[in-house]
């Protein structure tokens, strides 16, 4: 009997379905240590803050690239290729011997692979863009020459015509105050909230509470739209709403419940 016991516990010990299994892996914002891009592979100032570095036997990894206007990579490849997602600002791309393109946010550019390219931000604007690509055999990128002052210089290939159409800050202030709505697209927009120390979530709560103490509808209402994308919830927006009465007062909270049913709810 206590040979039979003891065989059976040493089953349960070994037993599959006791066996420690991987944990999840979550890397909060803010924790990580961004690095200062390698002057031999980028023009000017650029930082990298690496979301994800893939280890064994998986082979993507991601980064978070944030380029000051103008700054561009070096020529390069990339084994299995690259994909591109532009989260801020504008920027450009290239490959040999194309025509150079502009991306805006929420473009996606898959570079396939070992195609020689380059990429970085526009002149006139700051460019935050992911970089997912996978390693072969260890190596997940080949660095070349420096990119021709000419080609990078160069104008970009006919846009979309959504490309083209001027953002929110031109379309408001575009007219009136043209150096106001050009720092709102590539300071605060294209820097400001491309920063990875607080998520787009969160800057869109901090914005929006900002907006409802100093009761202002049309800012609030253009916000909230923004982060309704962002991931802000109604109920969140609602349990911000109450919470913001007693602080800053009931006719500020009222006042923007009209405008969050506007948003999330719809017009009656």
């Amino acid at each position: 009997m206590n040979r039979w016991m003891a065989a059976t516990l040493a089953g349960l010990v070994l037993s599959p379905a006791t066996a420690t299994e991987p944990e999840l892996q979550v890397t909060r914002a803010g924790t990580r240590t961004e690095r200062a891009a390698s002057p031999q592979h980028f023009s000017g100032q650029a930082t990298v803050d690496m979301l994800h570095v893939a280890a064994a036997p998986a082979r993507a990894s991601v980064g978070s690239v944030r380029f000051v206007p103008g700054v561009r990579t070096a020529w390069h490849t990339h084994p299995l290729g690259q994909t591109l997602i532009v989260t801020a600002g504008v920027g450009r791309v290239q490959r040999w011997d194309g025509p150079v393109v502009e991306m805006r946010v929420g473009d996606v550019v898959h570079i396939p692979p070992q195609v020689k390219h380059w990429h970085g931000a526009a002149p006139g604007s700051a460019m935050t863009h992911l970089a997912i690509s996978e390693a072969l055999d260890g190596q997940s990128v080949t660095w070349m020459e420096p990119v021709a002052e000419t080609s990078a210089s160069s104008a970009p290939a006919a846009a979309t015509a959504a490309a083209l159409q001027p953002s929110r800050a031109q379309q408001l202030m575009g007219d009136v105050a043209p150096k106001l709505a050009q720092l709102t697209d590539e300071v605060l927009y294209a820097d400001v909230w491309a920063r990875p120390g607080l998520s787009p979530r969160d800057r869109s709560l901090i914005t929006v509470s900002a907006l409802i103490a100093m009761n202002r509808p049309d800012q609030l209402r253009s916000h909230l739209t923004l982060g309704r994308t962002n991931g802000l919830t109604q109920d969140e927006i609602a349990e911000t709403l109450t919470h913001l009465a007693f602080y800053t007062g009931w006719p500020n909270a009222v006042t923007a419940t009209g405008v969050a049913r506007d948003v999330y709810i719809g017009k009656p």
